[in-house]
């Protein structure tokens, strides 16, 4: 039933909250995506590529460095050119580079 009770429509399920990568905007939706803590355990806030047993794997880069590494690897996926553009925003707002 939904929330109000008097109908009979399902209740909609929760949406799916895949996490970004708050360094890359990496989309990570299986466990294999996370990075890990020193731990081991997942880290929820960083992919595997950016984050490694609770450190950044490569920890002086600076978010122009990182804009143009995400660029190019979209760009020999052919990735749209607007998308590219959107995701490099989205990379500027992503907790790691917030000043």
């Amino acid at each position: 039933m939904c929330c109000n009770r008097k109908c009979s429509k399902p209740a909609n399920p929760a949406p799916s909250l895949k996490k970004i990568c708050q360094s890359c905007t990496m989309p990570m939706g299986k466990p294999e995506d996370f990075g890990t803590n020193a731990d081991t355990s997942k880290n929820t806030e960083y992919c595997c590529h950016c984050f490694q047993d609770g450190k950044f794997t490569e920890p002086d880069l600076t978010l122009e460095q990182m804009t143009e590494n995400c660029s190019n690897m979209m760009k020999k996926m052919n990735v749209p050119e607007e998308k590219i553009k959107q995701t490099i925003t989205f990379i500027s707002m992503a907790k790691r580079w917030r000043k």
